[in-house]
């Protein structure tokens, strides 16, 4: 569905044919010699060997001998950035083992274009030259660690580097590791897995079959066929999968693997089938499970790829051949039973045999010391103070929504959570923790449904990751303004300095209403040609999306050039006279919000049948004029501040209440 949504997206912003192809590896960026000494610290020619098996790379020869080895990250680690494409970072080790020199070779970061120069990338990527990979405890204290104000980007280079060098480390032999050997290949033929152990079989015969299914309605014919033989592998060595499924199934596979995942291979012939049609109605393969220490586990719809044939020449002929993504609860190093259970009703209550298949990985596919803990799972650990406070903030602002209408009952109890929160917001959300999203974070997100999602690279930012979370969440329950009128650092210090500006006496200005909403096109405007100018040039889509303040006042907090900082104070002058002035024009993001926001369950702003016809007090005192003149909310415009409400609940401001006080004196 999402890459659906984007694809009709593309086609209806003028992608005459479709979204662009997802990210391709890069052009030829192999090192120079030149480059080579550089990067080794080494001096005098040096030749390069390039490396096609296993672990791609080069070789750097100096004199005959050996002096290091060099690898790309996009080619060993798949790095992808924030943008959805490749970001590739040259890595290079000594024959010791230790990482003498990084290089940025390409990148299409959009935060990386403005705020930060190439010089601070430069000097970070250059960090990492010195980490010695055969003592591991000393690597993540040593590391640089990431840019806080590029936390994703310069994340996903931290992990792209330690994960190339240690996987190139590896794959030469300088180091070892643990887990399953994710490096070596050796070209074997189905007969040479199946000696080594790579490739597991059992074999249920019809006549063994029919003994123990006797009394079924139809009955197993006896005979000497096979009832199911069925292949059990695991794949995530090159030596089995690569062999079994060629080297660009395989790499598509092991790629689309989570941490802790590994991949299964489940292959069967004969009359029983170990998949069955049921899976198609419930996502659930109920006939197979895997079975490991107690823990039980069955496969479901979204851990599976079907695959068609096997590259082995020598390879038996299959009716089924599945792959499985096992979840971490299955250890892939420690042996497990897969099991498939037949059914056949009866008269009376169904019959079932079981057909086991125990697995154990070879030792030759086992490596030495235990995988390192995923880079954003660090991350989590080192923030989780700030984390706590979001969430603390989030639960706050979740209470103060679900009991809105006992607050708003209580005009004074509104005001003083509603400033306070917001400054909260500003101050802690917005200067402390940098907690502001950005529609290049929409834009980013879009690049990376069509170039292949994956959960690692947003969560390397903890802060952003549970503000967008919930505002996900925020839009089916109650729209755009859960994070406009709550959440936005930029957008609580425009309704602070407004409100301000009325304690002093600043007049407001009041935008026709035919005017105000002929303004609204801006915002949604600007949204569109970003997003679309981002599919041409993600750079020049950044540049635009400079129209966001956020990044000079929040993110910089006013330490940059002069014409950005003009640019914002003029955005918040302009914000004392028409509050929320770049809210309600100017947004790009919160265009971008507005648009599924469209699909929220709930109406939680009530109205009365006298809104717009007898009062339009509710209107005249909407914060971002978001209440038409017949009384209507406007969902993609309101912000959620609950003013509206807390006018119709006060007998003192609503004249309905007014008027019914009266009538009931009156009486």
């Amino acid at each position: 569905m999402p890459r659906l949504f984007v694809y009709l997206l593309c086609l209806t912003l003028g992608f005459a044919h479709g979204p662009p192809a997802l990210a391709q590896q890069p052009e030829d960026t192999a090192p120079t010699a030149a480059m080579a000494e550089v990067l080794l610290a080494i001096e005098g020619p040096a030749t390069l060997q390039r490396i096609e098996n296993g672990v791609p790379g080069w070789t750097v020869y100096q004199g005959g001998t050996i002096a290091g080895h060099i690898a790309s990250s996009w080619e060993v680690a798949g790095s992808v950035g924030y943008s959805g494409q490749p970001l590739e970072v040259l890595v290079a080790l000594s024959p010791a083992a230790v990482i003498t020199g990084a290089q940025l070779i390409r990148h299409n970061e959009p935060v990386l274009t403005l705020g930060i120069s190439d010089e601070d990338i430069a000097r970070y990527v250059s960090g990492f030259a010195g980490l010695d990979l055969t003592a591991p405890e000393s690597i993540a204290p040593n590391a640089p660690d990431v840019i806080s104000r590029a936390t994703v980007s310069t994340g996903v280079i931290r992990d792209g580097i330690l994960r190339t060098a240690r996987t190139l480390a590896i794959a030469r032999g300088l180091i070892r590791s643990a887990g399953v050997d994710r490096i070596s290949f050796a070209p074997l033929g189905w007969a040479g897995l199946q000696q080594m152990g790579a490739v597991t079989q059992t074999q249920v015969s019809m006549t063994a079959a029919a003994a123990a299914l006797t009394g079924a309605k139809v009955p197993v014919e006896p005979g000497d066929g096979d009832f199911l033989r069925l292949y059990a592998a695991i794949i995530d060595t090159p030596t089995a999968g690569q062999n079994l499924l060629g080297q660009q199934q395989f790499t598509s596979v092991v790629g689309g693997l989570g941490a802790g995942q590994a991949a299964l291979m489940v292959a069967s012939s004969g009359l029983q089938s170990h998949r069955g049609t049921a899976w198609k109605r419930s996502g659930v393969f109920d006939r197979l499970t895997i079975e490991q220490g107690g823990t039980r586990w069955q496969p479901g719809a979204d851990s599976y790829t079907m695959i068609t044939r096997l590259m082995p020449k020598d390879a038996p002929a299959m009716k089924e051949i599945s792959l499985f993504a096992l979840p971490p609860t299955i250890d892939p190093t420690a042996p497990f039973t897969v099991e498939v259970t037949a059914t056949r009703p009866t008269t009376g209550a169904d019959i079932q045999m079981t057909i086991t298949l125990p697995y154990t990985l070879p030792g030759a596919f086992r490596l030495a010391e235990p995988e390192t803990a995923p880079l954003w799972h660090d991350i989590w650990m080192k923030k989780r103070v700030e984390a706590a406070i979001v969430v603390a903030m989030l639960t706050c602002l979740t209470l103060i929504l679900f009991a809105q209408d006992a607050i708003t009952r209580r005009p004074k109890l509104w005001r003083r959570l509603r400033l306070g929160f917001l400054l909260t917001t500003f101050l802690v959300l917005g200067m402390g923790l940098n907690g502001q999203l950005s529609v290049v974070q929409v834009v980013a997100f879009l690049h990376s449904l069509l170039t292949g999602f994956r959960w690692e690279t947003f969560l390397t930012d903890p802060v952003i990751f549970l503000l967008w979370g919930f505002t996900a969440l925020g839009l089916l329950f109650w729209g755009r303004g859960v994070y406009c009128g709550w959440l936005c650092p930029f957008g609580a210090l425009q309704e602070l300095t407004n409100a301000a500006a009325q304690r002093f006496g600043i007049r407001q200005i009041a935008v026709p209403q035919g005017l105000h909403e002929r303004l609204w096109v801006i915002k949604y405007t600007l949204f569109v040609v970003i997003l679309a100018m981002s599919f041409y040039s993600m750079h020049d889509a950044i540049l635009l999306a400079e129209v966001e303040p956020f990044k000079t006042a929040i993110s910089m907090r006013f330490i940059r050039a002069w014409p950005f900082v003009l640019f914002v104070l003029l955005l918040l002058g302009a914000g004392l006279f028409i509050e929320r002035f770049f809210c309600r024009y100017l947004c790009p993001l919160g265009a971008g919000l507005a648009i599924p926001a469209k699909l929220k369950i709930f109406d939680w702003l009530r109205r009365r049948p006298q809104c717009g016809r007898e009062c339009r007090l509710c209107e005249t005192k909407c914060t971002v004029g978001a209440i038409d003149p017949l009384g209507r909310i406007n969902p993609n415009e309101c912000v959620l501040c609950l003013r509206c409400q807390v006018i119709m609940t006060d007998p003192k401001q609503c004249p309905v209440l007014k008027r019914r006080a009266r009538t009931t004196e009156g009486v």
